[in-house]
C-alpha cells in the first residue's frame, strides 16, 4: 500500500451535514455538556425564552377576561466566519490515518478502499475541530492574539457582565486551602436568585467548574470517616454531585495556564438550557470541508469553513465565582 494519501474530498450541502458537521455535535464532549445546540439556524441566530403568566385562572364572567401575553425574552448571536485549516507531512498523515484504521477489528489493512481511508481521514479532521470548538465555547475572546480567539465564549460573556453587575458574583477563596470547594458551592447555591433556585426540580441545574475546584470539593468527599467517604476513597465517585446537583469539570485548566486573560479559578451555577452554541454551515458562501494532498510540499491539507458563536440567554440563571483575570 502506498504511504502516500492523494484522494481529494470535498464536502458541502447536504453532505457537510451529514457526514461532518452533525457527527460532530452529537455523542461528543459538547453534547453530553447537556447545553443547547442550535445547527444552521437562520443568522442571526436568535435565543428565546419564554417566561409564563403568573396567574391564568379568572372568576368566570361573559366575555374574554385574557390577561397580558406571556413575556418574552431574546437575545441575537452574530455568528463569526470561521476556517479550520491543518496540514502534515505526507508520511505523518499517513501513519495517523493507518493507525486509526488499525484500531477498526473489521478492516482488511492489505486491502484498504477508498471509503475506508476517508472515514478515517474525516474522523481525524473531525476530532481537532470538536477538540477546538469545546475550548473557544468556554474560553474564546476575540480580543485575544493568539489561540481559541475566533469569537467569544461563555467565560468572557460571564465575566463581562459580572463586572457590569448584570450576573450576581460572589467571592472565590482559596483553592489550595481543604474544604473551601464545598463552602464555594454552598455559597453559589444560596445567593442564587429565585428563578434559577425554582428551576432545581427540572433537573437542569448545573454547575460548571475549572479542575482546582472540582479537586478541592472531591477531595473534602474523601476526607470523612463515616462509610460513605470510605467507599468513596476506594471506589472513586463517578459523578460529582452537591445537593442532588451535578458538579461537572469544563476540562479547559490546562489551557487557563496560557490563555491569562481568563480567570484560572471559575465556576458558575446555571441551567444547562441557558448556554448555548451556534453552528451554521448553510448561509456562508463557499462553506466547505476539504482533504488533499499537496504534491509541492508533500504534505496532506484539511480545511473548514464555517459559522459559529456562543452565549448565554438569561443573567438571572446565572450566578459566578471567579479570581481576577486580565481581560
Amino acid at each position: 500500500m502506498s504511504k502516500i494519501i492523494t484522494n481529494p474530498k470535498t464536502y458541502t450541502g447536504e453532505e457537510l451535514t451529514s457526514v461532518f458537521f452533525r457527527p460532530i455535535l452529537q455523542g461528543t464532549a459538547t453534547d453530553k455538556l447537556g447545553i443547547r445546540i442550535l445547527y444552521n439556524m437562520p443568522t442571526p441566530t436568535t435565543l428565546n425564552f419564554w417566561g409564563s403568566p403568573k396567574d391564568v385562572i379568572k372568576t368566570y364572567a361573559k366575555g374574554w377576561q385574557g390577561g397580558t401575553s406571556s413575556e418574552k425574552f431574546q437575545k441575537h448571536l452574530e455568528l463569526k466566519k470561521l476556517k479550520a485549516e491543518m496540514s502534515y507531512s505526507a508520511a505523518d498523515y499517513f501513519s495517523m490515518v493507518y493507525e486509526k484504521l488499525a484500531c477498526s477489528a473489521d478492516i482488511n489493512m492489505t486491502d484498504l478502499s477508498g471509503t475506508e481511508l476517508e472515514k478515517a481521514e474525516t474522523e481525524i479532521f473531525k476530532n481537532n475541530i470538536k477538540e477546538s470548538l469545546r475550548v473557544t465555547l468556554w474560553a474564546g475572546n476575540t480580543e485575544r492574539t493568539g489561540g481559541y480567539s475566533t469569537f467569544d465564549g461563555i467565560i468572557k460573556h460571564v465575566v463581562v457582565d459580572a463586572f457590569g453587575k448584570q450576573i450576581t458574583k460572589v467571592t472565590m477563596p482559596v483553592m489550595t486551602t481543604e474544604g473551601n470547594g464545598e463552602k464555594l458551592l454552598k455559597s453559589l447555591l444560596d445567593g442564587a436568585s429565585p428563578e434559577l433556585k425554582a428551576l432545581k426540580n427540572e433537573g437542569n441545574l448545573v454547575f460548571f467548574a475549572t479542575s482546582d475546584i472540582i479537586a478541592n470539593y472531591e477531595q473534602s468527599l474523601y476526607s470523612g470517616a463515616n462509610d460513605t467517604a470510605r467507599a468513596a476513597r476506594i471506589d472513586g465517585i463517578s459523578q460529582l454531585l452537591f445537593r442532588g446537583i451535578p458538579v461537572e469539570d469544563m476540562g479547559i485548566s490546562e489551557h487557563l495556564v496560557t490563555l491569562t486573560d481568563c480567570p484560572s479559578s471559575f465556576i458558575i451555577l446555571t441551567d444547562r438550557r441557558n448556554i448555548t452554541l451556534a453552528i451554521n454551515t448553510r448561509d456562508l458562501p463557499g462553506s466547505e470541508v476539504a482533504m488533499w494532498y499537496n504534491p509541492d510540499e508533500l504534505e496532506n491539507r484539511q480545511r473548514a469553513t464555517f459559522l459559529a458563536a456562543a452565549d448565554y440567554l438569561l443573567p438571572e440563571l446565572i450566578i459566578v465565582a471567579h479570581n481576577t483575570p486580565t481581560m
